[in-house]
């Protein structure tokens, strides 16, 4: 990185920087760090020589500085603060924690690396390092290993045992064979063992179980921070016991019986799982009962070879202010009502605790300007002067100015990009300029003055070092939007969740061998000698049928064409299987009408659209993000289907946000490209308006004109329009089933665009059959009817499929818990502070409206809504309008959310009852928050004291 380091070094501000660096013990303040300039800095310090660690003030700032600093140094690492307040839940995910492992990890291994972190993060108390590094097991080929100590060792370490090590922190035994997946790693390993010897070592893919590499070692970090022997084990419950019974005793004194059972309950169900079930995942919020040192993550860095680096100085001690008043009156609430046992107050350090250990170290305070701050203690002073790069607004004549200055004045100049090809591109624009450009990837070079070289990274905005005469500009200050680093693997994910339909007492039901029942609840049954929940079906007669709740494949929710009440069959009866026979033939003969249909419009020869002109390229590359593998292979597959003669019939299947869209606009783009107009058919008034909005935004520096026909435009608008379409004026049309009328005619419709097939009723699905007509298909979805989903199955109709997510989704952070007022106010607050919306999930219209009001009343400051499927459709439509516009800050909802709309501001969900709802409908539902680049929750909530059923267990852990 010697094109990026060698100019500082002429910097009189960073001469003086390295040298207090390295003889001063306290805080060095240097003013003039712009935002830009702050990992050029950070990476150029100290290089070396030792760790460094970056402190923020907010989880945002320090993934974007992960991001930036990346491109510097891969050996870097973010380590998120706990939620202490959201810890005490039954069932969460390891994602936190396995970001928190792997920062460990890094410094554990003892090599020169970098920690982001926020000032929260400083302020959680940890086990000290010697007892994290001694947890770490190393396993080599020809170890003799004793299978159950291995066992035990690996539940001590956190892992859970499973079946099938699918997912991180599970491991698994059959026979000889170990399967384990660390929290640190992509893919699990499988060791198997001859005898007690350890045969071989390998990774493989979780999905396919194919072997990935050999390997004659391996590290297992632990699954989670606090790792105890039975003895630490012991002591620490009996503490807990003891705290707890002296607490409800003086709940009991006070007539507080609730909170004393509360209390002690709490204490009694840590020890159950603690001592007889070796479950550790949850004792992180009682870690001062079980270790006697505990230490913050600067304890982890040695005092001698690492630099504190502080971001924006006032701000980051602010946060560690605001997060002390906030745990302090939150824990002090719960304490008062028995959730919490006394000692747990001690589960955050102060921020003035930090700051005296942050005073003792060697720091860099960068701030913009220069400033007091008492509470550091400043050693020295130090400014250098920086300055970001003007945008250039997407003006290639703007840069070649701007270089030539540059170049005159005899500047060394760097600009990056994310994608190889333009940065190559690039080069050669700037050498048909006369500009001394060339292309590397070699960042050791030194350039020479007057010298441009283009590479392959990723800096958000460039900057500029006048003193030294040295400059960077980023994709981002030239094209104004910078596109996404692409992650070098793919990650791996377990299998699919499963789906079933929920059910109600009383419900009709359909069971693939008996036919069609009643549903009459979960009843349990005794057979040798276990208890097991079974369902129970009522068929006509007075037959009932038992299955075992974890079989609720083999039944549906029956869902009948008319409000009738079905014939129920009997058990052992002929009717249901005749009934199958006769519609497996009527069947047979509509797939014989749809694949003639099929036929017909594949031997119909359709327009074919010429190949990407200058514009589609500047167009996509326009496009601020990078396109995942799917996206690429759908955008390919689409472009042939238009290319050829053959009539398009695609459907593009994938989840909200994984970029259906834009696969969208870029066919739209190039059927306007050829003269053709697009219609773009949507289910409701917002879906339309949303998609008009992308589209508009998109194109704006294109001149393609959009419209839209909902009921959002006036009569007088929606005539215009209407008349435009006729006269070919409109290029795109984006509408409701208002597209279908009669009225609406087009002078050259090439491409029908179809979104969420669906949802649209019979009557409009003929009309759409008749639009169909010798033009170009393309239907998003994600989740495809199954009649679609089959043809594409079979070949009838072609198929993309988006199952990656986008390159900066962050896994959603779930908690499954007690229903607890104080929770719910603490989360909707917490949303709020960061500016973001939440869902309140509900689905008992009856009691909606109530609910809503005691949200309203838990936080007075939120504007409160409530919407169900029961309301008249412009009603609902105006509530999710003005939720979608941040006038609202808390939709109370029914299920009525689980598909459709893309919110990125909406990152926090609570589901009521979430025992009473199905795994397919909670994935469904969790699904509506994490679509941005912000930590997203969601709290899965049942009834306080409720004894959950097996299944319902298995779904919430699901």
């Amino acid at each position: 990185m010697r094109a990026f380091t060698e100019p500082l070094t002429q910097l009189q501000g960073y001469e003086e920087l390295e040298q207090a660096v390295q003889k001063t013990e306290g805080v060095i303040l240097v003013s003039g760090c712009i935002d830009a300039v702050k990992p050029h800095i950070v990476y150029s310090v100290h290089n070396g020589s030792g760790n460094r660690i970056i402190v923020t003030f907010h989880e945002q700032k320090a993934k974007e500085l992960l991001e930036e600093y990346r491109f510097f140094d891969k050996n870097v690492a973010y380590y998120p603060a706990k939620d202490i307040l959201f810890y005490q839940s039954d069932i969460r995910g390891n994602v936190l924690t396995s970001e928190r492992i792997n920062a460990l990890k890094m410094m554990a291994e003892e090599k020169e690396c970098t920690i982001i972190t926020t000032f929260d993060g400083l302020m959680n108390p940890m086990p000290a390092p010697e007892k994290f590094i001694q947890a770490v097991k190393k396993i080599s080929v020809g170890d003799t290993v004793e299978l159950n100590g291995l066992t035990r060792h690996l539940v001590e370490l956190g892992y859970e045992k499973n079946y099938q090590a699918e997912t991180m922190g599970e491991f698994s035994v059959r026979g000889g064979i170990i399967d384990i997946f660390p929290l640190t790693e992509e893919t699990p390993f499988r060791i198997e063992l001859w005898g007690d010897e350890v045969d071989s070592i390998r990774s493989f893919d979780p999905e396919s179980q194919r072997s990935i590499e050999n390997l004659e070692e391996i590290y297992i970090y632990p699954a989670c921070e606090l790792v105890l022997t039975e003895e630490e084990r012991r002591n620490g419950v009996a503490r807990i016991q003891k705290e707890a019974e002296k607490t409800a005793e003086k709940f009991r004194k006070e007539m507080k019986t609730e909170e004393a059972y509360r209390i002690k309950s709490m204490a009694d169900q840590i020890a159950e799982e603690t001592m007889e079930y070796g479950i550790t995942a949850g004792l992180d919020a009682y870690l001062s009962y079980f270790c006697e040192e505990r230490v913050s993550l600067l304890d982890y860095l040695k005092k001698e070879d690492s630099i504190v680096f502080l971001d924006e100085t006032v701000r980051t001690i602010e946060r560690g202010q605001s997060t002390e008043t906030e745990f302090s009156e939150s824990m002090k609430q719960r304490l008062e009502k028995g959730y919490i046992l006394p000692g747990q107050m001690r589960e955050l350090f102060s921020y003035k605790e930090i700051l005296a250990q942050i005073n003792q170290r060697r720091c860099v305070a960068m701030v913009a300007l220069d400033m007091k701050c008492n509470q550091l203690n400043i050693k020295d002073r130090i400014a250098i002067e920086s300055r970001t790069v003007n945008p250039y607004n997407n003006s290639f004549e703007l840069l070649v100015k701007d270089l030539k200055r540059y170049k005159k004045n005899g500047y060394r100049m760097i600009l990056l990009s994310s994608s190889r090809t333009r940065a190559k591109r690039l080069a050669e624009d700037l050498m048909n300029e006369e500009l001394p450009a060339f292309y590397s990837e070699d960042f050791d070079r030194v350039l020479s003055p007057g010298e441009i070289m283009t590479g392959y990274g990723k800096v958000k905005k460039g900057y500029e070092y006048p003193a030294v005469k040295f400059v960077v500009i980023s994709e981002s200050d030239i094209f104004g939007s910078e596109k996404k680093k692409k992650k070098r693997h793919r990650m791996y994910e377990g299998e699919k969740i499963a789906s079933f339909t929920d059910l109600n007492i009383g419900d009709y039901v359909v069971h693939e061998n008996h036919g069609l029942g009643i549903y009459r609840g979960i009843e349990k049954i005794e057979v040798d000698k276990t208890v097991k929940d079974y369902i129970k079906i009522e068929y006509a007669g007075g037959g009932n049928l038992y299955i075992l709740a974890t079989q609720l494949e083999l039944i549906q929710k029956y869902a009948g064409a008319d409000a009738k009440k079905p014939k129920l069959n009997k058990l052992g009866g002929q009717e249901w299987n005749k009934t199958k026979t006769k519609v497996r033939g009527a069947v047979k003969e509509i797939a014989g009408d749809l694949v003639r249909l099929y036929a017909v419009r594949q031997s119909e020869r359709g327009f074919a659209y010429g190949p990407d002109t200058v514009w589609q390229r500047e167009f996509e590359e326009m496009f601020p993000f990078e396109e995942t593998e799917d996206q690429d292979l759908a955008i390919e597959a689409t472009k042939k289907d238009m290319e050829s003669t053959k009539i398009m019939d695609r459907l593009i299947c994938g989840d909200v946000g994984y970029g259906k869209t834009e696969i969208a606009i870029r066919a739209a783009f190039k059927a306007v490209q050829d003269g053709k107009q697009v219609a773009f058919l949507v289910p409701t008034t917002i879906l339309a308006q949303q998609h008009y909005n992308n589209f508009v935004q998109r194109m704006k520096d294109f001149p393609v004109n959009i419209d839209l026909l909902c009921r959002f435009r006036s009569a007088g608008e929606q005539k215009k329009t209407l008349e435009q379409l006729k006269k070919g004026q409109v290029d795109i049309v984006i509408g409701t089933h208002r597209l279908l009328s009669k009225d609406v005619v087009f002078k050259d419709l090439g491409l029908l665009m179809i979104d969420e097939e669906q949802r649209f009723g019979v009557t409009h699905k003929e009309k759409i059959k008749q639009l169909k007509n010798n033009i170009d298909v393309l239907t998003l979805t994600a989740t495809p009817i199954p009649r679609t989903l089959h043809m594409s199955l079979i070949g009838i109709r072609d198929m993309s499929v988006l199952e990656e997510p986008p390159m900066d989704r962050i896994p959603i952070q779930t908690y499954v818990m007690e229903y607890n007022e104080e929770l719910v106010r603490e989360a909707i607050s917490r949303e709020l502070a960061r500016g973001g919306q939440a869902y309140y999930v509900y689905n008992r219209v009856k009691e909606i409206a109530d609910v809503a009001a005691k949200i309203a009343e838990l936080v007075p400051e939120a504007n409160v809504a409530y919407a169900h499927g029961q309301m008249k459709e412009t009603e609902l439509e105006n509530i999710m309008y003005k939720f979608i516009n941040g006038e609202i800050d808390v939709l109370v909802s029914t299920t009525i959310i689980e598909t459709g709309l893309d919110i990125s501001n909406v990152n926090t969900m609570i589901i009521h009852d979430a025992d009473n709802m199905g795994l397919s409908q909670l994935y469904q539902l969790r699904g509506r928050v994490g679509r941005s680049n912000r930590t997203a929750y969601a709290f899965l909530m049942y009834k306080r004291d409720k004894m959950l059923k097996e299944v319902a267990e298995k779904r919430l852990a699901a």
